[in-house]
């Protein structure tokens, strides 16, 4: 009998009739969690989608469906290079697409992108090409894309999918408005962080649909030339920008903030040992304006906020006390109320800052002074 039951155990099923799932096929139908503390209590809180839960984070959704879209009209042909410039999330998509459609990836990024994250898409089969200064006009972002643009002119087929400017980033995020509806139900605000415009415009645009009262708000860093400030160091990554991508969809927004990151860097920290929820700069950011929201409008509001990745990452720097310490990262938790500021223009913000006047810094002019 013994003998019969270890025959038995060697004898493998019979292979199923469908195709068998794949990595790529576990993107999506991410979960939503409630938080509270550390920011309010008494019922008051928001809802978190936690994109965390892909493989690689938010971006392995645009990044699946740009190729996607890519081959099927002959722009990206068989086994030819993927080039792109990333902070780190898309190019873990983009390694997961690479690998799921056979294609070798090349990522070009710069010396801002945390060690770990360089390991983690070396070891998923990208190169990755760093570039070593600035462009005296766009900064680290604009030198990546100068970068992107040799290297596809030194290899013929290559292809970029343009993360920037490409409509279908926007494109890819309407199944994750569906998601969040199906979770959810009616949203009354929607937070988003703003670096491609990607998922903020995708999301909104198909909520949209179905509440045109839906409040958007877009969180940015200090730094960043996105919503009109001027460029200036960014310490944080994966929101904020040194260009103007095409795909912010700046009439989308009801309002900005701006947060610095010793501010994100609390936000995340407090949310991990509270909530156990959290994740990178983004999050911490997002984190700390649907917190707020959350204790300053009513009280049956339903806000979702978008937590585009987890906090493993993030290891060597939000949460690396070493790290913080040496950028002056470990300073006291923020304020309660985020500065206001009338335009965009009126001045240089520093820390938490709001705004309800959203401007497109590529066609707005200056107000008088």
């Amino acid at each position: 009998m013994i003998t019969d039951i270890a025959a038995a155990s060697t004898v493998r099923p019979a292979a199923p009739h469908h195709r068998s799932p794949r990595l790529c096929d576990a993107v999506g139908n991410t979960p939503v969690v409630w938080i509270d503390a550390p920011f309010t209590g008494g019922g008051r809180g928001f809802w978190a989608k936690l994109e965390g839960a892909n493989p690689g984070g938010i971006k392995d959704r645009p990044a699946l469906h740009m190729v996607r879209c890519a081959r099927e009209r002959g722009e990206l042909r068989p086994g030819c290079r993927i080039v792109e410039s990333t902070s780190g999330t898309l190019g873990l998509g983009l390694a997961l697409a690479g690998i799921a459609h056979g294609h070798p990836v090349t990522l070009v990024s710069d010396p801002g992108m945390e060690p770990l994250m360089y390991r983690l898409l070396r070891a998923y089969g990208a190169d990755v090409v760093t570039v070593d200064r600035p462009a005296e006009v766009g900064g680290w972002q604009q030198a990546r894309r100068d970068k992107v643009q040799a290297l596809l002119a030194a290899e013929p087929g290559a292809w970029c999918p343009d993360q920037y400017s490409n409509p279908d980033n926007v494109e890819a995020y309407r199944p994750m408005a569906h998601e969040l509806r199906h979770q959810l139900g009616e949203i009354d605000t929607l937070v988003c962080s703003v670096g491609t415009g990607g998922h903020s415009a995708g999301i909104a645009r198909t909520l949209r649909q179905f509440t045109p009262s839906l409040r958007v708000v877009g969180v940015d860093t200090v730094g960043s030339t996105i919503f009109g400030q001027p460029a200036g160091t960014r310490l944080m990554r994966g929101l904020g920008s040194s260009i103007h991508p095409r795909n912010v969809d700046y009439e989308a927004f009801d309002e900005v903030h701006w947060v610095a990151p010793a501010e994100a860097v609390w936000s995340c920290r407090a949310m991990a040992s509270a909530s156990y929820a959290s994740g990178g700069w983004s999050v911490g950011a997002v984190g700390l304006v649907a917190g707020w929201l959350a204790r300053s409008s009513a009280p049956d509001s339903r806000i979702a906020a978008v937590f585009p990745d987890g906090p493993q990452r993030y290891f060597d720097t939000v949460y690396n006390d070493e790290y913080c310490r040496s950028h002056g990262l470990l300073a006291q938790e923020p304020a309660l109320e985020p500065d206001e500021l009338a335009h965009p223009h009126e001045r240089v913000v520093d820390r938490w800052t709001r705004c309800s006047t959203v401007i497109d810094p590529r066609t707005a002019g200056r107000t008088p002074s």
